[in-house]
């Protein structure tokens, strides 16, 4: 089974990018030729070939769990993993079938249906923690008098990228904790930019996932917040798999073939974080000791629907939507 990976550029048509905002480019390799290969249902040893798309970020590797697992292979597929530094960047590319499958925000996802293109959730993938430590908080100074997020009224709280769920969450947490969410400011900044800012008085709160949120907290004169995902929607999910409507349509051995194998495959990785995570040092070039003490979301293939249905009609109220896409018709059955 080929298990190579490489670097991804969104291949999008000019109706997609203007959809989405996403950079044009062409992925790299033979895009046209993979996509064929899973409409032919050929690929190696009898197996059908798909091309899935992930972002390089610690908890992508239960798919190369599950390819090293033989589960992809089990369930007849032939897994080509490609990589892209946005998630949004895979939208277009799933859209005009340069990717078969993609796994990344569902709140993309949402925005992306809500824009017009036809995209179809396959599976869960992995969801915050509804309870105790969750996966990713807002960490402001221990003297910055800032005690919730009602406090953030009027201050800035830097977050990897704008409307998405970081700014969503925090938002929907101050008017929770009885505060303006319109009066909140967001600054997008690369996460490991984010903690220096905050010792230097350039930003007063800061939206951390893991490790860079145990990194922070780790320096006394830092202090957490609070975890926006569970005040907001208590085990949201993080990412899900996804298809295009066309491909779904035209394909659907294929799509229950890969929806069988994700949810197998995260199973199996949530049974077994620490064997998932030992193979995080080539995965992603990680620290061993970094990953082997790595908080995780919860791998989970089951289609979270009702947290879904609630980022869904969170994102309306606070106008990031325009009205709330009907997650039940955008999920395959």
């Amino acid at each position: 089974m080929k298990k190579r990976l490489s670097t991804i550029l969104a291949g999008a048509s000019i109706a997609a990018l203007a959809l989405t905002g996403c950079g044009q480019g062409s992925p790299s390799g033979s895009a046209a030729s993979d996509t064929g290969a899973a409409a032919s249902g050929s690929g190696s040893g009898g197996l059908t070939k798909v091309v899935v798309g992930v972002l390089p970020i610690a908890p992508s590797v239960a798919v190369k769990y599950g390819i090293d697992k033989g589960i992809f292979e089990k369930h007849g597929l032939d897994v080509e993993l490609t990589t892209s530094s946005a998630g949004a960047a895979m939208l277009p590319a799933v859209s005009t079938g340069d990717l078969n499958f993609a796994v990344g925000n569902p709140l993309s996802v949402l925005t992306a249906v809500d824009k017009g293109l036809d995209m179809k959730i396959v599976s869960g993938y992995s969801d915050s923690k509804a309870e105790g430590d969750d996966i990713n908080g807002v960490v402001v100074r221990a003297d910055s008098g800032i005690k919730d997020f009602a406090d953030l009224a009027g201050k800035t709280t830097s977050v990897n990228a704008l409307k998405t769920q970081g700014d969503l969450t925090i938002m929907e947490s101050a008017a929770i904790d009885g505060g303006d969410s319109g009066a909140l400011k967001f600054s997008e900044m690369p996460f490991p930019d984010m903690e220096a800012q905050l010792d230097r008085g350039n930003m007063d709160a800061i939206w951390l996932p893991e490790p860079f949120l145990s990194k922070a907290l780790a320096n006394p004169d830092n202090a957490l917040l609070g975890y926006p995902n569970q005040k907001a929607i208590p085990g949201l999910p993080t990412m899900v798999s996804f298809t295009s409507g066309k491909f779904a349509q035209e394909k659907p051995e294929i799509v229950a073939d890969f929806k069988a194998a994700m949810t197998e495959t995260l199973a199996a990785a949530e049974g077994d974080q620490a064997g998932a995570k030992a193979l995080l040092p080539e995965f992603m070039k990680m620290d061993a000791k970094v990953a082997e003490n790595l908080k995780m979301e919860t791998w989970d293939g089951v289609v979270p629907s009702d947290q879904l249905a609630k980022l869904a009609e969170l994102a309306a109220k606070l106008k990031f939507l325009s009205k709330a896409p009907d997650v039940a018709a955008m999920t395959v059955k």
